[in-house]
C-alpha cells in the first residue's frame, strides 16, 4: 500500500495535525488566478441544497470550508464534522468553536460510519476519497446513511491538476506518485454503481506563483514529493528561481471540481429548478 492511501501514515504523519494541509491551502489562497475563490464557488453550489438538512462531512480537515463562508451556512443545517485523524479534528474544533453554530465533531473512519441507515440528507466528502483504501466500501457506507433523495457532494481533482510539479521532479530524474485513484475523470465510474443522476462541475482556475518560499513549503508538505532529499529541493529551488526571474511568475495548472451524486431520482427535478441550473454543468450522467 502506498502512503497516499496508507491510513496509519496518513493519521500519524501526513495528517497528524493541520500543518501540512495549511501549507497547501495557503498557496491556493495567495496565488490562485480565479478571484472568486474555491470555497465561495463551492458555497454557490451548496446554496442550492435544502435549507433544512442533516449534514455529515467526512474528512473535514481543519474545517476550512466552514471557516471560509460562515455567513452562508444555512441556519437549518444540523452539521456533524468528522475526520479519521484526532489531530485534524482538534484543529477543526479550535477553528470553528467561536462560530457558535453547534457543530458536532466525531472521529470517524469513512469505511465504517457509526450511524444508522438513512440518517443524513447530505454527505460531503471534500478532497478525501482518493485517500481511502477501500472506496467501494466507503461509498456503500455513504449510500447506507443517506436518506432517500439524499445527495453526496464530492470534491476532487482532475488528472492535469498541478501537472507541472510532476514534470519538475521528472526533469530531475525522480519519480513522483502519479497514481490518481479518484479524479474528475475516473471518479464517475466509481460512483455510478452506488448513485444516480451524477453531475460533474469543474472550477476554472490556475496558480500564478510570484514567491518561492510558499511553493517550496507546499512541495515539502505533500505525500507525493515531500520525502525527497533536501539536495533535491535545493536543486529544484535553484531552477525555479531562474524561471521566476526570467518570466516574472511560475504558472501551474489547476483542475478541481465537484461531483453531485443522488441516492434516488427525487432530487433530480429539484436541481433542475434550483439556482444550479444557472451554473456551468459541463457533463451530466444519468444511470436511469
Amino acid at each position: 500500500m502506498h502512503k497516499f492511501t496508507d491510513p496509519i501514515y496518513l493519521k500519524t504523519d501526513q495528517y497528524r495535525n493541520a500543518d501540512n494541509l495549511n501549507a497547501r491551502i495557503a498557496i491556493h489562497e495567495r496565488f490562485s488566478t480565479n478571484p472568486q475563490g474555491w470555497f465561495p464557488w463551492v458555497w454557490d453550489v451548496l446554496s442550492a441544497l435544502p435549507a433544512e438538512a442533516k449534514v455529515l462531512e467526512l474528512g473535514c480537515g481543519s474545517g476550512a470550508m466552514w471557516m471560509a463562508c460562515p455567513e452562508r451556512i444555512p441556519a437549518g443545517w444540523s452539521i456533524t464534522l468528522s475526520d479519521f485523524s484526532a489531530g485534524m479534528l482538534d484543529s477543526a474544533w479550535r477553528n470553528l468553536v467561536t462560530l457558535g453554530r453547534g457543530f458536532k465533531f466525531e472521529q470517524i473512519d469513512a469505511q465504517s460510519i457509526p450511524y444508522p441507515d438513512e440518517t443524513f440528507d447530505i454527505v460531503i466528502a471534500n478532497s478525501m476519497l482518493y485517500h481511502v483504501p477501500d472506496r467501494p466500501k466507503t461509498l456503500t457506507e455513504i449510500r447506507r446513511i443517506l436518506r432517500p433523495g439524499g445527495i453526496l457532494v464530492v470534491a476532487t481533482n482532475g488528472m492535469k491538476h498541478l501537472q507541472e510539479m510532476d514534470e519538475w521532479f521528472e526533469r530531475l530524474g525522480l519519480d513522483s506518485y502519479n497514481s490518481r485513484p479518484f479524479t474528475l475523470e475516473n471518479g464517475l465510474a466509481q460512483l455510478q454503481p452506488f448513485f444516480s443522476d451524477i453531475q460533474t462541475l469543474r472550477y476554472p482556475d490556475g496558480l500564478r506563483i510570484t514567491e518561492l518560499p510558499p511553493l517550496m513549503a507546499y512541495l515539502k508538505s505533500t505525500t507525493s514529493y515531500g520525502e525527497n532529499p533536501e539536495a533535491v529541493f535545493a536543486k529544484l529551488e535553484q531552477e525555479l528561481t531562474a524561471e521566476l526571474q526570467a518570466k516574472g511568475a511560475i504558472h501551474i495548472t489547476k483542475d478541481s471540481g465537484l461531483f453531485l451524486a443522488h441516492k434516488s431520482e427525487k432530487f433530480s427535478e429539484f436541481f433542475r429548478k434550483s439556482p444550479l441550473s444557472g451554473l456551468d454543468l459541463p457533463s451530466r450522467h444519468d444511470r436511469g
